[in-house]
């Protein structure tokens, strides 16, 4: 028998796809309001019953769900983080993972052949052709950005800067963390012209529209907005090294001199050993036609290529490293 290590190994997904199909289900909102039975959780979600209750009774021994008596709750986490009637809520960024998880499937095929695991990866003109699926990523965004966000409002100086463009920034959450955090910035999220709706509805909720603005275009064909600080937050990582190098130059010309560019990805070790941004890199390698994770000296190096000294790293949230660098001049 092989060692019992390897097995729950080789099983893990097990854990990971009870969770993602308890958010696509929306089991958490189901029971955001009352402790409900399975029966009354079968009607609810208009499930059959020959595997819910082990579905329960799994989401149970993970620490999701409480069960006390026959009914089932949410746990605190479960409650604070993947009710989507909530303002704290991160299940969209769960969805996201959820289409991921499909594609790892393909793992085999993506070492044999390099390709990834779906036609269009990356492909953000096809992905917000519809209103409705630019709706479902920006969800994801935002619980994507939900702990980097005040992260980054803390770990970076922006005392001596009065505007920043979060580049590829989504509905604006991110820049709505610092924003909060500083008052005297004013914050452009650039991204494709298809997410301003979005970004404006976004805006309008948080009170934020007088200090937030959007400007839309393509980063790879269209000028950067001009700004002190310009951010990269999961971005580069999207993106082959020749696009990398492309972006960054952009961020210079953009910027004044003295200004900082800020770049957000879970950078990989210089040789193996956590994991966690190994297997990160392959997911975005599956689901990108040239993306991946990368190493502190790789970007240092596209960094001093496009003109930046200065070159600084932080930890930021989680995997998340924090890398800036200035433009000289002044």
């Amino acid at each position: 028998m092989a060692d019992i290590d390897l097995v729950r190994l080789a099983r893990s997904y097990f854990a990971a796809k009870v969770l993602l199909s308890a958010v696509e289900l929306d089991l958490f909102s189901a029971l955001g309001t009352e402790a409900l039975s399975e029966p009354e959780i079968r009607e609810r979600l208009d499930l059959h019953p020959r595997a819910s209750r082990d579905w329960l009774d799994s989401l149970t021994g993970l620490g999701l769900l409480v069960r006390d008596g026959g009914r089932y709750a949410n746990s605190r986490d479960a409650a604070v983080y993947l009710d989507s009637t909530k303002d704290t809520y991160i299940g969209g960024f769960f969805l996201l993972l959820n289409f991921h998880y499909n594609n790892w499937q393909s793992l085999s095929n993506l070492l044999r052949t390099g390709e990834p695991g779906f036609k269009g990866a990356a492909n953000f003109a096809m992905l917000y052709a519809e209103p409705s699926r630019v709706e479902q990523f920006m969800s994801a965004m935002d619980g994507a950005a939900a702990a980097v966000g005040p992260a980054l409002a803390q770990a970076f100086d922006w005392s001596a800067y009065r505007s920043f463009v979060d580049v590829g920034g989504a509905r604006g959450n991110l820049a709505a963390d610092i924003v909060r955090a500083h008052p005297h910035l004013s914050g452009i999220t650039f991204d494709l012209p298809q997410v301003e709706p979005a970004f404006q509805e976004h805006m309008d909720k948080l009170g934020l529209k007088d200090s937030i603005s959007f400007r839309g275009g393509d980063f790879f064909t269209d000028p950067l907005p001009q700004a002190d600080v310009a951010v990269f937050g999961h971005v580069l990582h999207d993106w082959d090294e020749e696009q990398r190098m492309a972006l960054l130059k952009k961020a210079y010309d953009a910027l004044p001199p003295g200004g900082q560019v800020v770049i957000y990805d879970a950078l990989k070790e210089e040789a193996p050993g956590s994991p966690e941004t190994f297997l990160m890199s392959l997911n975005m390698r599956l689901i990108t036609s040239g993306g991946s994770e990368y190493t502190e000296t790789e970007c240092r190096s596209w960094l001093t290529t496009a003109g930046f000294d200065q070159i600084e790293l932080a930890p930021l949230s989680g995997p998340d490293v924090m890398i800036t660098a200035r433009k000289g001049g002044r």
